[in-house]
Parts: C-alpha cells; sequence; structure tokens
C-alpha cells in the first residue's frame, strides 16, 4: 500500500510536472500528513482483515483469493477518496484514485502470487506441512484424501482415518489406507500424537452423536476442524457458509445467477426494456391496430404463467388466436406434435392469418417487454411455461428452470425452437443456469436477433 500510495503520487502528479521521485523523498513531512498517512496504513490493514485476507489460503485457489483482493483494494480505494474529501486532502484526485486503484491491486496481487509460489514449493520439499487426521471411512472422506494426494503444494499430510468397526475397515486397509485410532480411543490419540486439522466426514444420519464428540475433543484441545460439506452427496449444489446473528450455516445453492452480476442484470432488464417500448411505441400502435381491424376480441392476450420459484404472473402477448381459444385445446389434444407436457400444432387451427405473421416474426412476443421492465421476466432466461404444461412434469430435474427469472429468450430459442424435443429444451435450461454469466446474456441477445429475423423454428 505504501509503495502503490508513493508511486501514485510520482504518475498522477509529480511526473506531470517535472518532478523527480527522489525529490519526493527528499520532501520533509508535516506530523499531520504522518499521522493521516498512518490512518491510511490502519484503514487498509481493517478492511484486508475484514475480509479474510490474512488467513490461511493454502486450500483456496488463487482466482478465490484474487477476487477477495480485488473487493478489498476496491473498498479500501473509495474509502482513501472519501477521507480526501472530506479532509481537503489536495492529492487525492480522480486520476490518482484511479492510478491508486490499479497499481495497489495489480502489487497486491503480485506479491500474493509470489508469497503463494514460494510456499508451494516450500511444500513439496517438504516443509511447511500441516499433518490431517481423517475421520470417516466412506466414500466421501476417501475422495477427499486423493484430493488432497493430488495437491501436495497444499502441503497437507495425512496421518490415517479414525472410525469405529464396520466391515467396510477390511476393504480399507486392503487398498493401503490406515486406520490409526478408534472413535473411542480418538481423544488419546489427539493427547500423543501431532494433529493439526481434523477432517470431519462421518455420515449425517447414523453418527450424529459420534461427530459431535469429535467437535468437543478437538475443540478441548485448540484442534482445527474442517467439515466436508457434501453431507447429502448432492451434484449440482455448490456449499457456502454464511452467518446471520452469530449463528453458522451452510448454504446449498444450484447454478451461478447471484451475487451483483445478478444485480447488474436487472438493472439492464429495466433500461433495455424501457428503451425498447419507448422505441417501439409506433409498432406497438400499428399492431393494436392491425388486430383490432382484422378479428373480434381484446388486442392482447394475457396468460397465467409461472415464473421465479414457481411464482405465477400474468404473460401478455398480442393475441394471434381466436378469442376461445384456450376453450378449444381440450378438443385437439389428440393433435399434439410436442414431445413431453407441452402443447404445439405447426398448423393450429385456432390461429389467425395475421397471428401467423406476428408468431413468424415473434413480434407477439412485444408486451412480454413489460413483464421484464416490471421483474416478472428477464430478457434472457428459461421460457415462462402455462400452467397446463408446468402440471404436466414428471421429472423433478426439470423444475430447476424455475430457479431462476424466466426470459424473452434463451439457448432453446436459438437452438431450434419448436424443433427441439422437450428433453432437448430442459437439458439447454440446466446448462444455461449452471453457465450463467453476463456474457452468456449478452451472446444469447445477440445471436436472437438473426434466428427472429429468419423465423426460426417459430410456431
Amino acid at each position: 500500500m505504501v509503495l502503490a500510495f508513493g508511486l501514485s503520487i510520482w504518475i498522477s502528479i509529480l511526473q506531470p510536472l517535472g518532478i523527480s521521485f527522489s525529490r519526493l523523498l527528499s520532501v520533509r513531512l508535516k506530523l499531520s500528513n504522518i499521522l493521516l498517512f498512518l490512518g491510511f496504513l490502519l484503514l487498509w490493514h481493517l478492511v484486508l482483515s475484514w475480509l479474510g485476507l490474512y488467513r490461511s489460503h493454502r486450500l483456496q485457489s488463487f482466482g478465490q483469493e484474487a477476487w477477495d483482493v480485488l473487493k478489498a483494494t476496491s473498498i479500501g480505494t473509495v474509502a482513501i477518496f472519501n477521507a480526501g474529501i472530506v479532509f481537503d486532502i489536495q492529492i487525492i484526485s480522480a486520476k490518482f484514485t484511479v492510478v491508486f486503484w490499479f497499481l495497489s491491486t495489480g502489487l497486491t496481487l503480485l506479491s500474493r502470487l509470489l508469497l503463494r509460489g514460494v510456499l508451494e514449493s516450500a511444500r513439496r520439499k517438504g516443509r511447511n506441512l500441516r499433518n490431517v487426521l481423517i475421520v470417516g471411512t466412506n466414500q466421501r472422506t476417501m475422495d477427499f484424501a486423493e484430493r488432497l494426494r493430488s495437491h501436495p503444494e497444499a502441503g497437507m499430510t495425512i496421518l490415517g482415518f479414525a472410525d469405529k468397526p464396520w466391515h467396510g475397515l477390511e476393504a480399507l486397509a486392503a487398498s493401503g489406507e490406515k486406520v490409526v485410532t478408534s472413535l473411542e480411543n480418538l481423544e488419546s490419540y489427539l493427547r500423543t500424537s501431532v494433529v493439526d486439522e481434523v477432517v470431519l466426514g462421518l455420515p449425517t444420519s447414523s453418527c450424529y452423536f459420534d461427530a459431535e464428540r469429535v467437535v468437543h475433543a478437538c475443540e478441548k484441545q485448540g484442534i482445527t476442524v474442517r467439515l466436508l460439506s457434501n453431507f447429502f452427496n448432492v451434484k449440482a449444489s455448490t456449499a457456502r457458509v454464511e452467518t446471520f446473528d452469530d449463528q453458522p450455516f451452510i448454504t446449498l445453492t444450484t447454478g451461478k445467477m447471484e451475487g451483483g452480476a445478478v444485480a447488474v442484470k436487472r438493472i439492464l432488464d429495466i433500461a433495455i426494456s424501457g428503451i425498447l417500448m419507448v422505441l417501439l411505441a409506433p409498432v406497438f400502435l400499428a399492431i393494436c391496430l392491425a388486430i383490432k381491424f382484422s378479428s373480434r376480441g381484446p388486442v392482447l392476450f394475457v396468460q397465467e404463467r409461472i415464473g421465479f420459484n414457481k411464482r405465477r404472473f400474468p404473460l401478455e402477448k398480442f393475441r394471434t388466436m381466436v378469442t376461445d381459444a384456450e376453450t378449444q385445446q381440450a378438443n385437439l389434444e389428440y393433435l399434439n406434435e410436442a414431445s413431453g407436457p407441452v402443447f404445439k400444432i405447426e398448423h393450429d387451427p385456432r390461429i389467425t392469418k395475421l397471428g401467423g405473421f406476428l408468431r413468424r416474426t415473434s413480434l407477439d412476443e412485444l408486451p412480454q417487454l413489460m413483464n421484464v421492465f416490471l421483474g416478472d421476466m428477464s430478457l434472457v432466461g428459461p421460457r415462462p411455461l402455462p400452467v397446463r404444461d408446468y402440471e404436466g412434469f414428471s421429472e423433478d430435474w426439470h423444475r430447476r428452470r424455475f430457479s431462476v427469472r424466466p426470459g424473452l429468450t434463451c439457448l432453446w430459442q436459438i437452438q431450434g425452437r419448436s424443433g427441439v424435443t422437450f428433453e432437448r429444451w430442459m437439458e439447454l435450461d440446466m446448462q444455461y443456469i449452471d453457465e450463467w454469466s453476463l456474457w452468456l446474456d449478452m451472446k444469447i441477445l445477440a445471436k436472437t436477433v438473426p434466428v427472429v429475423i429468419k423465423g426460426t423454428g417459430a410456431a
């Protein structure tokens, strides 16, 4: 931070004035400036400490550490900029702030990368190691042990396993793994052995009280305990530790749609849908008049759809069918050409002549911009389904598509729409949820435009 601060002053202020860095070092500083700078150092330390950057990162990837550094330097830089305004510090200008953020972030990342390299090299040579005892002899603990062995740079030496007698111990011994103590003798083993950490992976349902005794035994002797979080052998969920009112708990979530990026997604939804509704107002008016004069009935078709976490909302479209289309659907079920629970007929007799054009060009979807603006939908997301289709779902994994806001377009739209089978449609929705990013949204929106213009898969 000291180096970044000094270089930022030189780059943003002194260099443009032709003052050398050596001359800066020879300037006599005032006591008030020294105290203020010490305050900045204290602030920097508090921010890094708050974000956990002084804890051990041996089991954390550098990408995760880099993200924490980025958050810390951003918060610290904003705090310093605000302090400059409050205390009227002339050198802390907008230019200084930008330069300081880049330098402090870059130097901090570089120093931590170098430190990580030195430590990993030392651990590979047998220095800076931590002895680990794994409690439990099930597939979860075996997998974790294998992960530790495949990363010697983490410096975690496995002493062996601890468990109570059961038939699987014989197979474990045959594979070369060591059971160094039973659960009954665990406290004694901890007293007489060099154990830095205990990894707890006992089955939750059958060994709850055993696990509790292990934690209490480690707590008494000041030994760090790590809990394997995949208690339920989940496949699609990711786990994180959170705290509410000093009570820690493990949160399991599916997909990547969370955090600040979701807020940006919502801001973009509001901005883009609002702008499009204004720009397309003449188109809205023309379609309304065309529908009104071409067939009897309302201009808009409003239908209840299933949205975010199965909340129901009224979806709006320009009417493309006769007014009693939903009543007629029961009599047309035998003509359904779609796989799965959805209903689709290529040459649906209920569609009006104008409606056919609106569907081919996707102009009938324009009123959904209001659904996006109001927050029932997003520009990009799995298509919202009618209640009738949802009630026909036979697989629960299909219902994970409702864990995000439905959208105007998604991977299904750009990969064939009506020509895609229902099962493939659901797989594409899961792919979108698992791989989501703002960049993916931008790519889908960009690819949707030519698909709509060509009318690919529209029905």
